[in-house]
């Protein structure tokens, strides 16, 4: 399946969701899966994703970080 190319706001609102789904599901396997599956994303794409927005802190973290300071 070739790689869809995504935007940086349909990145950051699959990161949104996975992140999300990680705090419902509690596994992080199948919350990847969850979400490849709902965005028609490879599991590559979704580590990129997923990298990209820990490294710049994408929403819920940057969130997270201006309700705690």
């Amino acid at each position: 399946m070739p790689a869809k190319r995504l935007t940086l706001q349909q990145r950051q609102e699959i990161f949104y969701d996975l992140v999300m789904t990680q705090d419902v599901v509690l596994n992080v396997p199948r919350s990847r899966q969850i979400v490849t599956e709902k965005f028609d994303i490879t599991e590559a794409q979704l580590r990129q994703i997923e990298d990209e927005g820990l490294d710049k802190e994408w929403p819920p973290l940057s969130e997270a970080v201006q309700e705690v300071g």
